[in-house]
């Protein structure tokens, strides 16, 4: 294998994939996590935030999708704001975009954990979340189109599952039971609950990271993204008024008796309408492993990729944008990936790891965005062969909601801004003492 293909990846992916590997992302978010948003913001608090987090990911994605159209690369954000703001916003974008997507799936990777400990009472929920990480990677180091496959099979059963939750849930549904206690923090509880209303789409935008390994990217993306975000906002409101309209959102966070936030929103919600030990009970809390599968194993795809542009244009260690020479898969970047990841498991913080997964999406939200508008103005011949609609409406709204996001999660999670900030900062350094322009890299 030569030089030139130790570094390219294999097409095969079609617009069904992308919409499995879409919504396979993000549908984790809707069977845990996000219901730690009703403690701090209430159903009113977390309902408000969630509508701007929708406005906010409309726009971000459809205006994402021209640019994941018109360069077709595996960096993602990172492309991008190279090519519009130049290597050091570039670096800042595309270490975002690392952060994001090495961090979302330890949280994940607890709570698949704690599902399989209920079958499983003997096994610590640490050691079933290393041996997932181990068995996923696996997955993804064998084949692009084997990993999409597995992700469109786990996010069709993990979409059944929640249809099927809001089909026994629905009609047990009182709108008295939306408005009790409705904002118990006031309304800066609604700024405190972002992050977890981030989380019902947090890392959709994985789906540009394999633009380079889908035929005909330029249509396909379009197809792609469009359908899943439609398909998640549907599945968001479904979800949200599901659970807590049946008694309460303080039944979807607090187990009885318990003063705890559980992870497991929806099996608590069946609870008070089927009872523990029914059937459907069991089948959604069983079908919600599947959701988490779907986008702990989705999410690892596009975090192998995003590495694997860094290395490759020697932002990072060039090891890492090296591809198997059988599987044509990055294969050092899913395994450094996995090893940062295990050592973030140890850290026991789920809701904490969320949050920095978070300050990673919101930075890069905010440099694509002013990454479209630049080049829109110094790239006006582009090949475009998607142009967001409402232009510059769309991008500027993505743009404020992010920023308003990014102000507020800093506000009320100084320690972890610390954290991330200094993360950034540490890696900035070593790209500065270590990066060697090489003519072609960046293009």
């Amino acid at each position: 294998m030569n030089s030139k293909e130790s570094t390219q990846l294999k097409k095969t992916l079609g617009p069904l994939m992308l919409w499995g590997l879409g919504v396979g992302y993000v549908i984790s978010g809707m069977y845990f996590g996000w219901n730690l948003g009703l403690e701090k913001g209430g159903s009113l608090g977390l309902a408000v935030a969630t509508f701007f987090i929708i406005l906010m990911y409309l726009t971000f994605t459809f205006s994402y999708t021209e640019l994941a159209c018109s360069i077709p690369k595996a960096g993602g954000a990172f492309d991008y704001a190279v090519r519009a703001l130049g290597k050091d916003w570039g670096f800042v974008g595309g270490m975002a975009q690392n952060i994001e997507f090495i961090f979302a799936p330890p949280a994940i990777a607890f709570a698949i954990g704690a599902y399989l400990n209920i079958f499983l009472p003997t096994v610590p929920v640490l050691v079933i979340a290393v041996i997932a990480y181990i068995i996923f990677t696996g997955i993804n180091i064998y084949g692009v189109e084997a990993a999409a496959s597995f992700e469109l099979f786990v996010t069709i059963i993990a979409l059944l599952g929640l249809l099927i939750f809001a089909g026994v849930a629905l009609p047990k549904v009182e709108v008295s039971n939306l408005s009790q206690n409705a904002l118990p923090n006031g309304w800066k509880g609604a700024f405190a609950a972002l992050p977890f209303a981030i989380w019902f789409f947090l890392a959709i935008e994985g789906v540009a990271n394999v633009a380079e390994e889908t035929v005909n990217p330029q249509r396909n993306i379009l197809i792609g993204f469009g359908s899943a975000i439609l398909t998640l906002v549907i599945l968001c409101i479904l979800t949200f008024l599901s659970s807590v309209g049946i008694g309460g959102w303080e039944k979807v966070v607090f187990p009885e008796g318990g003063a705890i936030p559980s992870d497991s929103p929806l099996p608590l919600a069946l609870a008070q309408t089927v009872g523990e030990g029914h059937w459907i009970h069991a089948l959604i809390t069983f079908i919600g492993l599947f959701g988490l599968i779907a986008s702990f194993h989705g999410i690892i795809l596009a975090a192998g990729r995003a590495s694997f542009e860094f290395g490759r244009v020697g932002f990072a260690p060039k090891a890492l944008g090296k591809v198997h020479s059988r599987f044509r898969t990055p294969v050092t970047a899913l395994l450094v990936n996995m090893l940062i990841g295990i050592i973030a498991l140890f850290s026991g913080k789920t809701g904490e790891i969320i949050t920095i997964a978070c300050f990673g999406a919101l930075t890069l939200y905010i440099i694509s965005m002013i990454s479209l508008l630049q080049l829109r103005k110094n790239e006006p011949d582009l090949d475009r062969p998607f142009r967001v609609p409402l232009f510059p409406v769309a991008p500027l709204t993505a743009l404020f909601i992010a920023l308003i996001s990014l102000v507020a999660i800093t506000y009320y999670n100084p320690y972890l801004a610390a954290i991330y900030v200094a993360i950034l900062l540490i890696c900035y350094i070593y790209f500065k003492i270590t990066y060697k322009e090489v003519p072609g890299d960046l293009h």
